[in-house]
């Protein structure tokens, strides 16, 4: 028996198999998944754990990606193939863990010994980037620098200075010499003057004579090691080529392809480091070349979140998306794969419920799993609907948004002055608003604020990170309203707007450290996300009065 296969410990016979396999980057587990996650858990806690801590327990490091795959095997029988993404510990090869597409830390392998190669190319540029003969040519010429400015600009004074006693000696002698006297000696002040000029030009001329020389003394070294540089450039791009090249993966038909011509296929881009190497990819390749047939799929985060994402221990998460769309895309051809839930129309038999109607402005009450605006491949929306409903309303209709899975209160401005003005308090922050939500576990505190700046994930759109030097500000006040032994109810009053804030902003450890109930980005999916916009307040883009508007949640 393949040591690699682990069998089920649990009984999994009453359970029926999936009937489409699982679409990776938008899935909630199949009963078997969760079934194999919960034993490679176990089995990470005794094997793994104490080796590597994971970050908990205040211990050192951060968790880990994890994936199971369902399979069967040749006799038919039902088991499950783990995988971590990256390395584990600096290893690629663990005990119970489908190997790496491709080995990088072997030390007889290519990989190795090119880094090795590079690296003698990087020992000898620094050897004479510091070598002591480049440093004394570098002080050398700046001594240089400034010797020649201290001598240029000292005879530079004296010739001003003259120049102010030729002129006090032309009106000194003014009267007292004949006309031919002062012709010759104005003769004589022009040639001082002139002395001054073919000095000054002189001197300039030796120093940069000396400067020259100096540094074409010094530009032997820096040419020396602008070719070593573009020889490390040149061979770290065939390595990382070659590399590249070495992680092939196969699809359920047989057909196999290199990673640099699955992305060069798909986005016409090279690979972005680490592709490849993420748990979903080791696991279906390991499959298709041990003949095993692929059943569902599932992926967890073990341990400590790292400081700038959302990953909480033992939950579910999809693939990335920009190392692993590509990849997998590929290799999931021949399969019978679930729908994109993502394309759904979830809001096809759903109803825009306006509660307030004029000239300038609608109030619409959105309902969850629905668009604020078009997507990629769903038109349906709230700005679709308006539209239809509305033909002759001007402007961009949406001065604001929501997330698809929130629902609640949003503005419409019918014309083009309405949505200036309502856009404009936007940005001032005039308007108020306020969501509830609940929160999948207890909060001590009763209320706080959280400033948390926050960017896109660039390479798994749309999540959102917590990043301190690029992010943009992101504020927010909370307060409880009631809570029970698993959830607890508040109230959110974001001053900033930034997308998931909310979201974010209650998941982050560095937040409230306790996702919103249905979250399935930062928390656990369920039946839908558990925030509403209910209440908000703002200035009449005509009359300017105060005007307030709410609608309960639904929840």
């Amino acid at each position: 028996m393949d040591p690699i296969f682990h069998q089920f410990k649990a009984d999994i016979s009453p359970i029926d198999l999936p009937e489409k396999f699982t679409f990776p980057f938008n899935y909630i587990p199949h009963p078997l998944s969760n079934i194999a996650m919960a034993e490679l858990q176990e089995f990470i806690k005794v094997n793994v754990e104490p080796t590597y801590s994971f970050g908990m327990n205040n211990s050192d490091g951060f968790g880990k990606m994890f994936g199971v795959l369902v399979v069967k095997n040749l006799e038919n029988e039902l088991g499950f193939l783990a995988a971590f993404s990256g390395k584990l510990f600096d290893r690629n090869e663990w005990n119970g863990f489908v190997p790496p597409v491709y080995d990088m830390l072997t030390e007889e392998g290519f990989y190795k010994k090119g880094e090795i190669e590079i690296h003698k190319v990087t020992n000898a540029i620094e050897a004479i980037d510091g070598s002591s003969e480049l440093q004394n040519l570098k002080n050398e010429l700046s001594i240089l620098l400034r010797d020649s400015i201290e001598e240029i600009e000292s005879l530079k004074t004296l010739k001003s200075e003259a120049k102010i006693r030729r002129l006090h000696l032309r009106q000194e002698n003014q009267a007292i010499l004949s006309a031919e006297d002062l012709i010759a000696f104005e003769k004589t002040l022009d040639n001082e003057s002139q002395h001054f000029h073919y000095e000054i030009k002189r001197l300039r001329t030796t120093w940069k004579q000396k400067i020259e020389t100096k540094q074409i003394e010094i530009n032997r070294f820096l040419d020396q090691i602008q070719t070593l540089k573009q020889k490390r450039k040149s061979m770290s791009k065939a390595l990382q080529d070659r590399l590249f090249d070495s992680y092939v993966f196969s699809d359920a038909n047989g057909l196999r392809k290199s990673l640099l011509e699955i992305f060069q296929l798909s986005n016409g881009d090279i690979p972005p480091s680490g592709a490849g190497e993420c748990a979903a990819p080791k696991l279906l390749e390991f499959a298709f070349q041990n003949q095993y047939t692929p059943v569902a799929m599932a992926e967890f985060w073990y341990g400590k979140s790292p400081n700038s994402e959302i990953r909480k221990h033992k939950i579910v998460y999809p693939s990335c998306r920009s190392k692993c769309l590509p990849i997998l895309s590929h290799m999931l051809q021949g399969l019978d794969v679930e729908e994109n839930r993502m394309l759904i129309r979830l809001a096809e038999n759903k109803e825009l419920e306006i509660i307030y109607e004029d000239e300038d402005l609608l109030i619409i009450n959105k309902p969850h799993h629905f668009l604020s605006v078009p997507g990629g491949q769903i038109q349906d929306s709230v700005y679709q609907r308006v539209k239809e409903i509305y033909p002759l309303a001007s402007g961009p209709l949406i001065v604001h948004r929501l997330d698809m899975s929130t629902s609640g209160l949003l503005i419409i401005a019918l014309n083009k002055q309405a949505h200036y003005h309502i856009q404009r308090q936007f940005e001032s922050k005039t308007i108020q608003k306020r969501y509830v939500a609940v929160l999948d576990g207890k909060l001590e505190e009763n209320s706080g604020e959280i400033n948390l700046p926050i960017r896109v994930d660039l390479d798994d759109r749309p999540r959102q990170l917590v990043d301190y030097e690029y992010g943009k500000p992101a504020h927010t006040f909370w307060e409880k309203i009631s809570e029970t032994e698993t959830e607890t109810r508040v109230y959110f009053y974001p001053i900033s707007g930034r997308t998931h804030q909310l979201r974010v902003h209650s998941s982050h450890p560095s937040g409230l450290n306790i996702p919103i109930k249905g979250d399935d980005l930062y928390g656990i999916r369920s039946d839908r996300m558990y925030l509403h916009a209910e209440r908000i307040e703002f200035n009449h883009p005509t009359t300017n009065e105060r005007i307030i508007f709410e609608k309960a949640a639904g929840f």
